[in-house]
C-alpha cells in the first residue's frame, strides 16, 4: 500500500494522471499490444471517477502527430502522443520532423517490445514481440527531438514525464521522446501525488542592452526592412509587430511564411517577394526565419546590417545555414517584440515626421502589391480550370460573407496561396512547416478544431498532400470526434511542386517542353469526394469558377450549423498553366 493507503497500480496506469498534472488535456493515441497496462489504468481511473486527459483513439499515427501539432497551434499548450512500438513510431516520424521544425512542444511516447522472453509479467507473448525489437528504437526520431530516453524502472515514470515536459517547453520548444517497454509498464508502483509540482521550463530572453542596441539601429536606418517567416509568436507579439511596423514605417515581407506576423491587408505588409526591397535595405531584421531569402536570387547590400531574432535565431538544428548575422537575439518571439517596442518608444522624438513620410511610401507600395495580387487572382477565374489564387480569393470572400473573418483559420499545404486572402488574426493562417513532411494540413486542422471548437477551420491542400494525409483515417476521426473541418482539395492531378522545381532549374529543358513531365503526374485523379463521403461528409466536386462561391457557402453552412465535416474537390490549373 502507498502512504495514502492506495493499492499499487501498474506504472503504465500512472502516465495519464501525471500528464493531467502537467496540464495536458488530450492524448492522441494509436494503440497496440504494448498498451494493456495503460488501458487497464484508464479503465481503473474511469471506475474511480478520476479526471484525466481525454484519450483520442486514431486510426493512423501520422494523424495522431498532426492533430497534436494542430492542437498546440490552437492553444500554445503542451501536447502528448502515444504510439505503438517501432512500427507506430516509424509512421509518426514524419510528424516528429514537422513538429521539430515548427518547434511544437509534444511529448511523443511509444511502447517498446518487451525486453524479456519469459518469467516476467508483461514478457513477450506473440511473434511480433520478436519482430518489432530494435537495437536503438529512439534512433527513428532522435534527430527530430530535443531529448529521448527509455524507461528503465517503473518508479522513474512521473519524474521522467516532468523532465520531458520541461524540456519540450523550454526555449526553443520542440518535441521529446520517451520509449516505454511493456514489462516495465506492467510493474506495480504506488500512485503518485497529483499535487507534486511540475518542473519549470527554461525560458530564454535577450539582454536588455542588446535590445537597446537593435532599437538604435532601427532608429538610425534609412531603409530598414523586416522579414517575418514564422509569425509573431502570439496575439501579443502580433499586436506589438503591428505597432512597431506602423510607428516606424517598416516594410514587412513574408518570404515563404508559415504564419502571419501582420494582417494580410496591413499597410506595412509588402507581400512575399523581397526582391524590390532587399538590395536597398541598410538594416534587415529576420524575425524567426529559417531561410529569410534565397542566396542565389536575393543579395543584401554589403554594408547592410543583418539581425536574426527568435527562439533559435541561428537555427542550430540546421547543419548548413550561412546567412549573415551581425546580431542574433534568442528568446520567445513575442517577448522580443514587446521588449523592442518599449526600447524604440523614446527614440521617436524628433523623427516623427520622417517616419510618417516613410510609412506613407511603404503603404502606397503595399497597396499596389495587394491590388496586383487580387487582380491576378481574379484573372485566374476567367475560364476553367481555375487557378489556385482564384480559389484563395473566393475563399476569402466566402469567409467574409459568412461573417467569420474574426474566427476563421486557414491551413494551407500546397493549397490556397496567402496573397489573395484577407486574414487579420495572428493564428488565422498556417502553412506546412519547411521540413516538407507531406500530409500535415488536414490532421493539423482537425487538431486545431478539436482544441478550438468555436473556430471556422479550413484545410486547403493539393491533391498529393491530401493523399499523404491518410484521408480515410482523417475523415474517420472527423466523424468520430464531431470535427466540422472544411477540406478544400485543389486538384490538378499532379505533383505541382515537383513540376515547378524542375521548371525552375531547367526552364528551357525537355521537361518544360513535354506535355507531361516525368514523375509528376497523378492521373487518373481519384474521386476524392467519394473518399470523404464514406465518412458521411458533405461533399461536392467543383469544376468551373461559377460553381465555387455557392459550394463554399454550402460547405460553411454545413460546418457552422450542422457541425459536420465537408470536402470540396476543386479542379484547378496545372503548374505550367499558372
Amino acid at each position: 500500500m502507498s502512504e495514502t493507503g492506495e493499492a499499487p497500480v501498474p506504472s503504465g496506469g500512472e502516465i495519464f494522471p501525471r500528464l493531467q498534472a502537467l496540464g495536458v488535456t488530450h492524448v492522441f493515441c494509436n494503440s497496440g499490444t504494448d498498451f494493456p497496462p495503460i488501458i487497464e489504468g484508464l479503465a481503473r481511473a474511469a471506475a474511480q471517477g478520476r479526471a484525466l486527459p481525454r484519450p483520442v483513439a486514431l486510426a493512423h499515427e501520422h494523424v495522431a502527430m498532426g492533430m497534436a501539432h494542430g492542437a498546440w497551434l490552437a492553444t500554445g499548450r503542451l501536447q502528448a502522443v502515444m504510439l505503438h512500438t517501432n512500427v507506430g513510431l516509424a509512421n509518426g516520424a514524419i510528424g516528429a520532423i514537422n513538429a521539430a521544425h515548427d518547434r511544437a512542444p509534444i511529448i511523443l511516447m511509444s511502447g517498446r517490445t518487451p525486453v524479456v522472453e519469459q518469467g516476467r509479467f508483461g514478457a513477450r507473448t506473440v511473434p511480433i514481440g520478436w519482430g518489432q525489437e530494435m537495437r536503438d528504437q529512439a534512433a527513428l526520431v532522435r534527430e527530430s527531438v530535443k531529448w529521448d530516453y527509455e524507461l528503465r524502472f517503473p518508479e522513474q515514470l512521473p519524474g521522467l514525464l516532468d523532465r520531458a515536459a520541461a524540456i519540450a517547453r523550454s526555449t526553443p520548444a520542440g518535441p521529446v521522446y520517451l520509449s516505454l517497454p511493456r514489462e516495465v509498464l506492467c510493474e506495480p508502483i504506488a500512485p503518485s501525488s497529483p499535487e507534486a509540482p511540475p518542473m519549470a521550463p527554461a525560458r530564454a530572453a535577450p539582454p536588455p542592452d542588446e535590445i537597446a542596441r537593435l532599437a538604435r539601429w532601427i532608429a538610425e536606418a534609412r531603409n530598414p526592412v523586416v522579414i517575418a517567416q514564422r509569425g509573431a509568436g502570439s496575439a501579443e507579439g502580433f499586436a506589438a509587430m503591428d505597432r512597431i511596423a506602423r510607428g516606424w514605417g517598416l516594410p514587412v515581407w513574408r518570404w515563404w511564411a508559415t504564419a502571419l506576423a501582420l494582417p494580410t491587408d496591413h499597410p506595412m505588409d509588402v507581400g512575399a517577394d523581397p526582391g524590390p526591397w532587399i538590395a536597398e535595405a541598410d538594416l534587415i531584421v529576420a524575425l524567426d526565419c529559417l531561410a529569410p531569402w534565397q542566396p542565389d536570387l536575393h543579395r543584401p547590400a554589403p554594408d547592410a546590417r543583418v539581425v536574426h531574432l527568435g527562439p533559435d535565431p541561428l537555427q542550430i538544428r540546421t547543419p548548413v545555414r550561412g546567412f549573415r548575422a551581425d546580431m542574433a537575439l534568442a528568446g520567445e518571439t513575442a517577448e522580443i517584440l514587446t521588449m523592442l517596442e518599449a526600447a524604440l518608444a523614446p527614440l521617436r522624438k524628433g523623427r516623427a515626421q520622417a517616419l510618417e513620410a516613410r510609412a506613407r511610401k511603404v503603404a502606397q507600395a503595399a497597396a499596389r502589391i495587394r491590388r496586383a495580387a487580387i487582380e491576378a487572382a481574379r484573372a485566374g477565374g476567367r475560364a476553367a480550370p481555375m487557378s489556385k489564387a482564384f480559389v484563395s480569393w473566393r475563399l476569402s470572400a466566402a469567409i467574409a460573407r459568412a461573417g467569420r473573418e474574426q474566427d476563421a483559420a486557414v491551413f494551407s499545404e500546397l493549397g490556397c496561396p496567402l496573397d489573395p486572402l484577407t486574414l487579420r488574426r495572428h493564428d488565422a493562417w498556417r502553412q506546412e512547416p519547411h521540413s516538407g513532411g507531406l500530409g500535415f494540413g488536414l490532421p493539423a486542422a482537425l487538431g486545431f478544431q478539436l482544441a478550438a471548437p468555436e473556430r471556422l477551420v479550413f484545410a486547403t491542400m493539393g491533391d498529393g498532400s491530401y493523399m499523404f494525409a491518410n484521408p480515410v483515417a482523417c475523415h474517420q476521426a472527423a466523424e468520430a470526434l464531431g470535427l466540422p473541418v472544411i477540406g478544400v482539395v485543389l486538384n490538378n492531378a499532379e505533383w505541382g511542386a515537383v513540376r515547378q522545381s524542375a521548371l525552375g532549374l531547367y526552364p528551357d529543358g525537355h521537361a518544360a517542353r513535354a506535355n507531361a513531365a516525368p514523375l509528376t503526374s497523378l492521373d487518373p485523379s481519384p474521386d476524392f469526394a467519394m473518399v470523404a463521403a464514406a465518412s458521411r461528409a458533405h461533399v461536392e466536386t467543383v469544376e468551373t469558377p461559377d460553381q465555387l462561391d455557392d459550394a463554399l457557402d454550402r460547405a460553411i453552412a454545413v460546418a457552422a450549423i450542422e457541425r459536420r465535416q465537408a470536402l470540396l474537390d476543386v479542379r484547378v490549373q496545372r503548374s505550367m498553366n499558372g
